[in-house]
């Protein structure tokens, strides 16, 4: 009579351990499900990533690194000077540049000095670059209204650049960047993972 009781409970504990099983797997199975969804939205609406082609940002960014963009930043706050940038350049084209120049910006560089309403910057993430150039000019001299007509950057547009100055289609060349063209602020890149590093 023992051994039938005995066989009965372990049977009951089995049965109840394949039940709390399943639960549990059911519960991490949704938890799981909307971990991804949330995922995918912040995604697909805050964050996306891109893959860098070209050299006009090195040695800030290589060419091959991958990169986090922040997309939703911008919907709250204007761009700031010397954010990295995402904007569309076509339909189906994409530049990172620096940001230089603001509405209402007077921009010139003179002897490889940028300045900004007759006021000088430092630019210090250049400062390696320079170095590796051993010291020759980095930015060609000129001033705003010399490449773009204007005095001033427009409203609701910025003035960019490329941190390889001499390698770098920007706005020299393109022109003005409309706010609305822009996608958002690069934050980081993750890959090659041996240089991760935040902007």
């Amino acid at each position: 009579m023992s051994s039938k009781l005995g066989y009965s409970i372990t049977e009951m504990d089995k049965s109840i351990k394949r039940k709390n099983w399943r639960l549990k797997f059911w519960s991490w199975a949704k938890t799981l499900a909307v971990v991804f969804i949330i995922i995918a939205m912040v995604r697909g609406f805050m964050f996306t990533n891109y893959v860098i082609h070209g050299q006009s940002m090195m040695p800030t960014i290589n060419d091959g690194d991958r990169i986090i963009v922040n997309k939703i930043g911008y919907e709250i706050s204007e761009p700031n000077r010397f954010d990295l940038i995402i904007f569309h350049v076509t339909e189906d084209t994409d530049y990172i540049k620096r940001v230089i120049g603001l509405p209402g910006d007077q921009i010139r560089y003179e002897k490889d000095i940028l300045y900004i309403n007759d006021e000088p910057h430092d630019e210090d993430f250049l400062n390696q670059f320079k170095e590796e150039n051993g010291g020759g000019v980095l930015t060609d001299d000129f001033t705003l209204e010399d490449i773009t007509g204007e005095m001033t950057v427009p409203q609701d547009h910025i003035f960019v650049l490329g941190d390889n100055r001499q390698n770098s289609i920007d706005s020299r060349q393109i022109g003005f960047v409309s706010m609305e063209h822009i996608v958002g602020r690069a934050n980081m890149a993750y890959w090659p993972i041996q240089e991760l590093r935040i902007f």
